[in-house]
C-alpha cells in the first residue's frame, strides 16, 4: 500500500511540475523536463546524500515512463488539469508526507542521526519542487511561502518518524506521513506560518 501511495505521490509531483511548465509557456520538452525533475528530484537528492548511487528512481524504468506519460497528458489537457487544483493540493500534500517519511526511513537506514534524518526527509519531499522553481526562473517557494507550512511540515514529520521508529516501527512511517499531511492542511486553515523579519 505504501509503495502504491508513493507512486501516486510521484505522479502528482510530475503533474505539478508539468503544470508549472505550461504556466511558463515552455515547449513540450521543457514541460517534460519539469515533470521529471519535480517527480524524482527530491528522492534523487536524498539518495545522493545517503550514498545510494545511482539514485533509485533512475533505476525504475516504469516510474520514469509513467512520469513522462503524466507530463504528456498535462501538456495535452492542461486546461482540464488546472480545474483540479484543489484535488492536486491534497494529493501533493499526501505525496509530501509520504516522501518525507520514506526519505527519513532511508536516512535512518544509512545511520543518520535525528537532524540528518529530518533534513533528508524534508529534502526528499521538497527537493523536486525546489529544482522545478529554479529551472523555471523563480525563487523556490519554500523560502518565502507565508501561511503554508511545507518544508517545515516535512521536517517535523520526518523527525516524528525518527522519534517513533524504535517504539513503534510498524506505524512510524504512517504516523510521520500523516503528521506532515495534517500540519500542512490544518496549518493553512488556521493561518499558521513561520516568523518573517519585521
Amino acid at each position: 500500500m505504501i509503495e502504491l501511495l508513493a507512486w501516486l505521490g510521484t505522479l502528482v509531483f510530475a503533474a505539478a511540475g508539468a503544470l508549472k511548465g505550461v504556466e511558463k509557456g515552455f515547449d513540450l520538452l521543457g514541460v517534460l523536463v519539469l515533470a521529471l525533475v519535480t517527480a524524482v528530484g527530491g528522492g534523487s537528492i536524498r539518495d545522493v546524500l545517503v550514498g545510494v548511487l545511482p539514485p533509485s528512481a533512475l533505476r525504475d524504468e516504469g516510474l520514469l515512463l509513467s512520469t513522462l506519460v503524466v507530463g504528456l497528458l498535462v501538456f495535452r489537457f492542461h486546461r482540464r488539469a488546472l480545474r483540479l487544483s484543489r484535488l492536486l493540493y491534497y494529493l501533493d500534500t499526501l505525496g509530501l508526507g509520504l516522501f518525507a517519511a520514506l526519505g527519513a526511513e532511508k536516512a535512518l537506514s544509512a545511520g543518520l542521526g535525528p537532524l540528518g534524518v529530518g533534513i533528508a526527509g524534508a529534502l526528499s519531499g521538497v527537493g523536486g519542487g525546489v529544482l522545478r522553481d529554479v529551472l523555471s526562473g523563480e525563487v523556490p517557494g519554500i523560502l518565502y511561502r507565508a501561511g503554508d507550512l511545507y518544508a517545515s511540515a516535512a521536517f517535523l514529520g520526518a523527525l516524528l518518524f525518527y522519534a517513533l521508529h524504535g517504539l513503534y516501527p510498524e506505524g512510524a512511517l504512517v504516523l510521520g506521513a500523516a503528521a506532515t499531511f495534517l500540519l500542512r492542511v490544518f496549518g493553512r486553515r488556521l493561518g499558521l506560518s513561520l516568523p518573517t523579519p519585521r
